[in-house]
């Protein structure tokens, strides 16, 4: 991790850029696993497994047998843990539902909004180097809460065609309808367009690599909804004197451990702090059995001392993070003054790995700066709103003539002949 010391503002934007993705023939890598996909369905499925996960399946799809012989292999201590999660992740998303009012904008004119939840979800859960059973939960019950009809998982096997067993538990859990052995581009195909086994969605949702971002966006071009943009996982941690070293390491490396292009950034006054720092991540990161991941993470990643607690907010909504840890006396600061962020964790004894499993906040957020213009998932990414209005005898009296007025301005007659026939009937 390199250290940097009180930058001028003109150098905030290179100090702080994201670590660039090779992004070479991504385009053409998915458009040609996504043509191949429609054409041959689930035979293409079976072919770019066996090709990308060393997997030679017989069926696609995850059978019930397989579930119940997950559910007996999963510990219980796990259960137990992922029950728990359940509940406050449930919990937090059922207080987001909310009844729309009826509104009279003028008298005789009714408007309001229906929320009405999408029928067909797609969630995309990695395989790589972790099972994210805990991605499980938070995708698939918000969508249950909405109410969507088909909640379709994809998750890549291992090379003996099995998946981890708490991702399995977790998706009977809450009641993914269907769940189907697939990774990777073949999986967002599979999802965007239908198969003879999987059935098409009308949004996908879930994080994966830069194939898997790349598929989602081009398909997404195609008419399917997606979650948000996506990259690489991140945290900037900011502590004043009152900071932990080792509370402040241990999110920093939290963050690491997710993969060699993840991001952590710590930011501080504490000029004393950022050596505490550092020697606490090189100590806990020599027990970390991800410990090579996490190390090349931190060559992405950046000590910042700064001059006081406001030009640090401003370095915070400059970056806009994936998660935002704070450790500070002056919390009301940063809960008023924080306008960029996906995720915020206030206090020392909130870890970022609290919402990551179980407090009940999703953990499904954007990354890349995209906090500055994105909402990470909630219940209402699950759902439409669709206007009503109705209008009586009086009430078209009264607006229509504004109505003909503003059509005529705009010179479209057939939307004044609409109102004005209504208008002649009337009187």
């Amino acid at each position: 991790m390199k250290t940097i010391k009180y930058p001028g503002r003109e150098n905030w934007e290179e100090l702080l850029k994201r670590p660039v993705q090779k992004k070479t023939n991504l385009e053409a890598v998915v458009t040609d696993v996504f043509n191949k996909v429609r054409k041959n369905g689930d035979s293409a499925l079976r072919d770019f497994t066996k090709k990308f996960d060393g997997a030679s399946l017989d069926h696609i799809q995850v059978s019930t047998e397989e579930l119940k012989e997950a559910e007996a292999s999963t510990p219980s201590e796990l259960k137990n843990a992922i029950d728990n999660a359940i509940r406050n992740i449930f919990n937090f998303h059922k207080a987001q539902e909310a009844e729309e009012e009826r509104v009279e904008t003028q008298p005789g004119v009714e408007c309001w909004r229906k929320i009405t939840p999408i029928e067909k979800v797609g969630l995309y859960i990695p395989g790589g180097t972790a099972p994210l059973f805990s991605t499980v939960l938070m995708l698939a019950i918000p969508a249950k809460i909405a109410g969507c009809k088909e909640i379709v998982l994809c998750t890549p096997p291992n090379k003996e065609g099995k998946i981890n067993s708490a991702i399995l538990y977790a998706a009977a859990a809450v009641g993914c309808t269907k769940i189907f052995k697939l990774g990777g581009i073949q999986a967002i195909g599979a999802m965007a367009y239908g198969t003879e086994s999987v059935p098409s969605v009308y949004k996908i949702f879930g994080p994966g690599n830069q194939y898997v971002t790349a598929a989602k966006q081009l398909a997404s071009l195609d008419g399917v909804a997606i979650d948000m943009p996506a990259g690489p996982s991140e945290v900037l941690v900011y502590g004043d004197e009152t900071g932990n070293p080792d509370f402040i390491a241990s999110d920093l490396l939290s963050q690491a451990e997710h993969g060699a292009d993840s991001q952590v950034i710590f930011v501080t006054c504490v000029e004393s702090l950022i050596d505490e720092v550092k020697i606490a991540v090189e100590k806990q990161l020599n027990d970390l059995p991800r410990k090579e991941i996490a190390s090349k993470a931190l060559n992405n990643s950046t000590l910042i001392l700064i001059k006081d607690e406001k030009e640090a907010l401003e370095l915070i909504n400059d970056y806009g993070p994936e998660h935002l840890v704070i450790g500070a006396k002056n919390e009301e600061l940063f809960i008023d003054g924080v306008t960029n962020a996906g995720s915020v964790f206030l206090g020392n004894y909130t870890p970022e790995s609290a919402g990551d499993y179980a407090s009940g906040t999703n953990h499904t957020l954007p990354t890349n700066g995209y906090a500055k213009s994105y909402s990470g998932v909630s219940l209402d990414s699950y759902t439409k709103k669709i206007t009503y209005q109705k209008i009586s005898k009086e009430g078209l009296q009264s607006l229509g003539p504004i109505i003909e007025v503003m059509a005529e301005a705009e010179e479209l007659y057939a939307h004044k002949n609409a109102v004005t026939l209504r208008l002649k009937e009337l009187s």
